[in-house]
């Protein structure tokens, strides 16, 4: 797809949230939507679920990330951006993809809010019956 020393594009998504992710080779610093990750994701434990990817194929700090995040949620955003990365690594070496797999990173995570039905208050909700 692209060469070792080009940036590799990919796209990842959870629930109503996108990422785009472009791979660069460098020193492991993280962007996303133009700010630092610990500063867009302001807790501990999105920061650690998004780095997960490094720690699991053995590339932390060999690698420079530039997202930009659009919809859903934070905790949404970050499994889009998890899973972006994934992508993007196995676009720049193939040979990343069974320890990815492995570690369940690959595969979208579909789960998605169900739509409200007419007559209904909720999705599943029904009005309360009345027998007479």
């Amino acid at each position: 797809m692209a060469k070792k020393n080009d940036f590799v594009l990919a796209t990842g998504r959870r629930k109503c949230a996108v990422a785009r992710v472009r791979l660069i080779p460098g020193a492991g610093n993280v962007v996303v939507n133009g700010k630092p990750m610990a500063e867009y994701f302001t807790g501990d434990a999105l920061c650690g679920y998004v780095n997960q990817v490094f720690a699991a194929s053995d590339t932390v700090g060999k690698f420079d990330i530039y997202a930009n995040l659009d919809g859903g949620g934070v905790a949404g955003q970050a499994g889009a951006l998890r899973h972006g990365i994934a992508r993007a690594l196995m676009a720049y070496d193939e040979t990343l993809r069974p320890a990815l797999k492995a570690a369940g990173m690959v595969t979208r995570d579909a789960r998605v809010k169900e739509r409200k039905k007419s007559g209904q208050p909720g999705a599943r909700r029904r009005f309360q019956f009345s027998k007479r």
